[in-house]
């Protein structure tokens, strides 16, 4: 999915149209990128948390040429993934893994 799906759905479920859409996605994408510059952790509670990281300053190698060189030190963005996220993300496996229980105990 992509910004644009994104949109489309949004205005789908929300019965708004496209650009109140785009206003939206562009808001959370400004609250976002703002939280994280300012180094807070953004979290929606069971869906999980945006947060900046620090990467060091390394060495790698140019893979073409076998060169080495410096990587300098960046800032980075992970998420973790929150317990309904996961758990909704997880649903299926669940379901399988209870059928399969349940023939173990009729054998």
């Amino acid at each position: 999915m992509n910004k644009r799906d994104l949109v489309v759905s949004l205005s789908e479920r929300l019965s708004l149209t496209q650009s109140q859409s785009v206003e939206i996605v562009n808001a959370w994408e400004g609250v976002l990128t703002d939280a994280l510059q300012s180094g807070e952790r953004l979290t929606l509670q069971g869906f999980g948390t945006f947060f900046a990281w620090s990467q060091t300053e390394r060495t790698g190698r140019n893979p073409r040429t076998g060169e080495t060189c410096r990587i300098e030190a960046r800032v980075s963005v992970k998420f973790k993934p929150g317990k309904f996220l996961l758990a909704a993300l997880n649903e299926k496996k669940n379901d399988c893994q209870s059928t399969n229980e349940n023939k173990d105990e009729t054998i």
